[in-house]
């Protein structure tokens, strides 16, 4: 297929937000400005909250944006984009139809003549290695191969920008990488049926195996950090130096704050200006275990490809860890602090009243916790309190999983309870919670 350089889908000062179930604005995309052009893969690689999949259904024309544009060959979108197909994490596949039958859905709706369509999508099958199948049932085939099914059914359509929401993340490692490796083996031939991809993910190495350009989304609200060119000759080899100092750029990114971004400091920080990362006590002490174990400093990647962790796995215990002060992270290195090693070396006892101090002064949420059951007249709080001041900063998920976390930290550090029969929070009276935090 011949390739030329020009914008197919621009996307301009968008912002989105959806109304909270208080009656606020919750913001989730803020001025996003996005070329996609002719000849190129692009990687939308962020956390949890940044937005990622929100963007890729306003590029689809599937979520209307609150304010700004977004054109396909510059005619402004004001519905479905018709040069885009997607492939989805899920599969999303109709388990009463056939495989064959679920190629030529899209096709069907675009009102294609049976004899075509039938025609299309057997080539499309062929493309993607599912010939001898086209008249079996979703649930006769494994993970990879329903997923190569939702290839099909998308490439039949002849997009010229294919979207793909995380399509590997639902398969095991093996399978993963197949796909990616015979996605690549396609995109490099004559016969590929779309002229550009773009992809969500959360895998750092598979955005550097995969795209031309990574586009770093920041969280909460989802704004574009960095775009980092990925110029490394395909077939890419995950051992080179200079993929591995890509690998390195891109979590020095993620783990940063970015220019002109401005994360409070613990002590000064709200409940919502600093949410708590999704991460269990148990999750904190296992990675500081691991840097313990590596002579009190490590390297995030490195930590990763060990555990085959995804950003969303490593990241929130690695943000939950400096939150507390157990480690420092600079770049990709991740240090052990004093306060870190007493946590791990100490009596279990010891353990947890230094868990509690750390928590009730640095985590936001905790502190917000102990504050209020304080001045409360009896020491306790119904849990839906917190979570009506949480949804003011977060949708009813987000807040829920900040409250949840927030009660396993208390609960650990014995600074409070939680009766989910009673819904109560109540102060634990030997935590001193009463006392001044620092003091």
């Amino acid at each position: 297929m011949t390739r030329h350089d020009g914008v197919l889908v621009k996307v301009a000062h968008v912002c989105k937000s959806f109304k909270g179930s208080g009656g606020d604005t919750l913001l989730v995309l803020d001025d996003i400005n996005l070329d996609l052009r002719v000849g190129e893969i692009v990687a939308l690689l962020g956390r949890s909250g940044s937005g990622k999949s929100t963007l890729l259904r306003t590029i689809a024309g599937l979520i209307a944006p609150t304010s700004g544009s977004v054109c396909y060959r510059g005619t402004e979108l004001n519905g479905a984009n018709p040069g885009t197909a997607m492939v989805f994490q899920t599969f999303a596949l109709m388990p009463w139809l056939t495989v064959q039958d679920n190629v030529e859905l899209g096709l069907a709706a675009q009102g294609v003549a049976p004899a075509q369509r039938r025609s299309r999508a057997e080539d499309a099958i062929d493309l993607i290695g599912l010939d001898g199948f086209e008249s079996a049932y979703p649930k006769e085939l494994s993970g990879g191969m329903r997923q190569r099914v939702g290839f099909a059914r998308a490439l039949v359509l002849e997009p010229d920008l294919l979207l793909m929401d995380e399509p590997f993340s639902a398969l095991d490692v093996l399978t993963a990488e197949n796909l990616r490796t015979e996605l690549m083996t396609l995109w490099s031939g004559d016969n590929f049926p779309t002229q550009a991809i773009c992809l969500v993910t959360h895998n750092i190495e598979e955005a550097v195996l995969l795209a031309d350009r990574v586009i770093v989304l920041g969280a909460n609200p989802g704004r574009i950090r960095a775009e980092v060119p990925v110029e490394l000759e395909r077939p890419r080899d995950r051992r080179s130096p200079a993929f591995e100092a890509l690998v390195d750029s891109l979590y020095e990114h993620l783990t940063g704050t970015g220019p002109g971004v401005a994360v409070p400091e613990p002590a000064d920080a709200t409940p919502i200006t600093r949410p708590l990362p999704k991460a269990t006590v148990g999750g904190v002490a296992g990675l500081v275990e691991i840097v313990y174990a590596r002579g009190g400093l490590g390297d995030l990647p490195d930590i990763a490809a060990d555990l085959s962790f995804t950003i969303d796995d490593l990241l929130p215990l690695v943000d939950a860890a400096a939150l507390l002060e157990f480690v420092n992270v600079k770049g990709t290195d991740i240090e052990l602090t004093p306060c870190g090693k007493e946590f791990f070396t100490a009596d279990i006892q010891t353990s947890k009243r230094i868990f509690a101090q750390q928590a009730r002064t640095r985590a936001p949420l905790v502190r917000a916790i102990c504050k209020a059951l304080a001045v409360s007249t009896d020491g306790n709080l119904r849990a839906g309190f917190f979570l009506d001041l949480l949804q003011r900063g977060f949708g009813p998920d987000r807040a829920q999983q900040q409250l949840d976390t927030a009660i396993g930290w208390g609960r650990y550090g014995e600074l409070y309870d939680y009766d989910a029969v009673t819904d109560l929070i109540s102060a634990d009276p030997a935590a001193k919670i009463f006392a001044p935090a620092g003091g």
